[in-house]
């Protein structure tokens, strides 16, 4: 009994981890917007879908999500957790509010200088990395958009892994472009770098848990 109840503690604790975490992640993706150097792949080519299907950004999310978790299940159930039902419903729609929030708290030209943008940019990118490598850190599912990855990977054993992520992302990028979304520098650097980078905030993460 004594066992099950530190279990339960522990469970609880890495799901407020991951709903922390996934909330963050909204919050820098809600910078990373306004300020127009691009977004991570995933969410560029969702941002160009949404508009041309007029939904907000979250409510698209949900939606992209929940086709990929159906192939998630049939292909690889063992990629989900809570922390993939909290990214496919927490990531977006926290996006959405916050960028809400501060279109009524800040002017309309707030990030319109380089200096002030490049600035808010770097804490920005840093929260995003930090709250991705939490996500993972505590292993409780993957996102579908990642878990799909690795099923594909799966599948295709003399492929490295990192080539598939690569294509999958530029796929993403290539979409997001034709949609208007904006393909800026910080796309380019997430597409080719953030699974590295993560990785390695991860595992110093994993020592601090």
């Amino acid at each position: 009994m004594k066992t099950q109840m530190k279990f339960g503690l522990k469970e609880k604790k890495k799901i407020f981890l991951v709903i922390a975490a996934v909330i963050l992640m909204g919050l820098s993706l809600s910078f990373l917007i306004r300020l127009n150097f691009g977004t991570d792949p995933c969410s560029a080519m969702n941002l160009g879908i949404s508009r041309h299907l007029h939904l907000t950004f979250g409510t698209w999310q949900v939606l992209f999500n929940l086709v990929l978790f159906l192939a998630v299940i049939k292909y690889d159930p063992s990629q989900i957790g809570w922390g993939t039902l909290a990214n496919m419903l927490l990531v977006g729609y926290s996006a959405d509010f916050f960028k809400w929030l501060f279109d009524l708290i800040l002017p309309a030209d707030a990030f319109t200088a380089l200096g002030i943008r490049i600035a808010v940019l770097i804490p920005s990118l840093l929260l995003f990395i930090v709250s991705a490598a939490v996500y993972m850190a505590v292993e409780l599912g993957s996102a579908p958009y990642d878990a799909i990855v690795f099923i594909i990977a799966s599948k295709l054993k003399k492929v490295p892994f990192r080539l598939v992520r690569i294509f999958w992302d530029m796929t993403a990028c290539l979409i997001g472009f034709l949609l208007g979304s904006t393909i800026g520098i910080v796309t380019v650097m997430m597409a080719f770098l953030l699974g590295p980078v993560i990785t390695a905030v991860k595992e110093r993460i994993n020592r601090f848990l």
